[in-house]
C-alpha cells in the first residue's frame, strides 16, 4: 500500500499553468481511483514524481475550487459504464493550478463491458477552450457557493440542484451542454 505523499495541505496559489496545444495528460486508475499509470505530461503538470503518484488517489491534484457535485456526477457516470466529459481545475504540488478538458472512460476486463467488468478508469485531458472555460468558471462558482452554504452531508445535493437548474435553462442534459458550449 502506498504511503500518502502529502504531509500538509497544498496552499492554492494564483499562478496558472497553461496547457500547451499539443499536450495530452493521460492517466489510468484502478476501480477505487488510485493512479496506476501517469504519462510524462501529467507528471510535469502535477509537479509530482511518478513514484509519488502511483498508488495515490487521483484526487491528489483536485483543486479546492472544483465543486464536489461535479465529481459526484463524474463518478456516477463512469461507475455506470459511461464516458464522462468535463472541465476540471487541478492543482500542482506547488499550489499552481491548471484547467483541462477531461474525457474519462471506464476500462473493462476482457470478459465483457458491463459495470461488473470495470477494472479501472482511463482519462485523457487536453487544453480547454478559454471562451468556454469562462462559462464553466461562472457555473462552478455558483455551484461551489451552494455547496459551501450547506453542511458536508448536504453539499453535493445543493450543488447538483444548482447544476440542474443551469442545465434546465439551456434545455440540455449535462453531456450535451458540455459538448455544445
Amino acid at each position: 500500500m502506498s504511503k500518502s505523499v502529502i504531509s500538509k495541505p497544498i496552499v492554492p496559489q494564483n499562478n496558472e499553468i497553461l496547457m500547451r496545444d499539443d499536450a495530452f495528460i493521460v492517466t489510468k486508475t484502478d476501480r477505487a481511483g488510485k493512479i496506476t499509470y501517469a504519462n510524462p505530461i501529467f507528471i510535469e503538470f502535477s509537479g509530482y514524481s511518478e513514484q509519488e503518484l502511483l498508488g495515490q488517489p487521483h484526487n491528489i491534484v483536485r483543486h479546492p475550487d472544483m465543486p464536489r457535485s461535479v465529481f459526484d456526477l463524474l463518478w456516477n457516470t463512469i461507475k455506470a459504464g459511461d464516458e464522462f466529459f468535463g472541465y476540471v481545475k487541478n492543482h500542482s504540488k506547488n499550489g499552481a493550478f491548471y484547467w483541462v478538458f477531461a474525457t474519462v472512460t471506464p476500462s473493462f476486463s476482457p470478459r465483457g463491458n458491463t459495470v461488473d467488468d470495470i477494472v479501472g478508469y482511463f482519462s485523457v485531458r487536453r487544453k480547454p477552450d478559454r471562451d468556454k472555460l469562462a462559462i464553466i468558471e461562472d457555473l462552478y462558482r455558483d455551484i461551489l457557493t451552494a455547496e459551501r452554504r450547506r453542511n458536508r452531508h448536504d453539499a453535493v445535493a445543493a450543488g447538483t440542484e444548482v447544476l440542474n437548474q443551469a442545465l434546465h435553462t439551456t434545455g440540455k442534459g449535462y453531456h450535451e451542454f458540455i459538448l455544445t458550449l
